[in-house]
């Protein structure tokens, strides 16, 4: 009896607190570094989460292993809605197809807050390719197997995955090299050392502008609100469709009052022209959405990049 009566105390005390929460600062772990379009985002989340609960938010960059260090740490952390989880598709629902031990179950670990933003990457070609299309592109590449050359930011990065998913789906081979990030690559890709590339919008407006990169497609299956004027490479290549997106979580078992108001607050940030027009800057269109939609969004992305990283044969360690 008395065992009871704790433990109805216990879950008593726990919605009590959920009903007051936030009320202390919360870390909102973004497990990219500092700097780049995910910590952006989570920061610009978070000024607008402090403005509405009147509490701070506070971004913590921890890095490493290309987000598992951090990623890993919150499913650890207690389940209180003090500890969450800014991250994105490439870190968790890829992460655990790369590595052996990534530390965490994207799926078990995790309860879904939102799909905050969707990220589409461009198929872009140096000036010197005799291509003006996608079509095009792949006509140029089937002449010449292995021939051309495409940059990426490394084994199992974003832009890996999507060349390597562009080769399968459109029946090319085309030769990976992968840089120790995403500028190692545009530097060698901008002096013609590499001739294709997958990239993120903010990482090559100013050179498509300057004439310096030619973009022939984008990643997603419609046009995309940061890109109007690139077609989708599905229209040539039947199928092809990705993106990459950018989600909040806590710690699977967290009290059910404390997503909910995170979801409420975020509903009413995303709605704010402001914050739609900072996201846009980074490349990222705004998704917004009931948790059941990041939910649905990871297990398609396992499965989907499962195949791709399958078929490609990659492996981090």
């Amino acid at each position: 009896m008395r065992t009871l009566l704790s433990l109805v105390c216990m879950m008593l005390n726990a919605i009590a607190a959920a009903q007051d929460y936030p009320a202390r600062p919360v870390t909102m772990v973004v497990p990219q570094a500092a700097g780049g379009a995910n910590d952006i985002l989570g920061r610009i989340l978070a000024q607008q989460l402090a403005q509405r609960f009147g509490q701070q938010f506070v971004v913590e960059n921890r890095v490493g292993a290309g987000g598992n260090i951090g990623t890993a740490a919150v499913a650890k952390a207690p389940r209180d809605g003090y500890t969450l989880l800014f991250t994105i598709s490439a870190a968790h629902a890829v992460n655990p197809l790369l590595y052996a031990q990534p530390g965490f179950d994207p799926v078990r670990d995790f309860d879904p807050v939102m799909l905050v933003a969707t990220v589409p990457f461009l198929l872009v070609v140096h000036p010197a390719v005799p291509a003006a299309s996608v079509k095009e592109l792949i006509e140029l590449a089937k002449a010449q197997p292995g021939a051309i050359a495409y940059g990426s930011s490394g084994n199992g990065t974003t832009n890996h995955l999507l060349g390597e998913m562009f080769k399968s789906m459109a029946g090319v081979d085309m030769l990976h090299v992968p840089y120790k990030g995403v500028a190692a690559a545009l530097t060698d890709m901008l002096g013609g050392r590499v001739q294709v590339a997958f990239a993120s919008v903010p990482s090559v407006r100013s050179h498509l502008k300057e004439g310096r990169l030619r973009a022939l497609g984008v990643s997603t299956l419609k046009r995309s609100s940061v890109a109007p004027e690139v077609p989708p490479v599905g229209d040539t290549v039947k199928g092809y469709d990705a993106d990459f997106w950018v989600g909040l979580f806590t710690p699977s078992g967290t009290t059910r009052e404390v997503p909910a108001k995170l979801h409420g607050a975020l509903v009413k940030a995303l709605a704010d022209a402001e914050v739609r027009e900072r996201f846009a800057a980074q490349g990222a269109e705004v998704a917004g959405g009931s948790p059941e939609a990041l939910s649905a969004a990871l297990r398609d992305d396992v499965v989907k990049w499962g195949k791709v990283v399958k078929a490609a044969g990659i492996k981090i360690d």
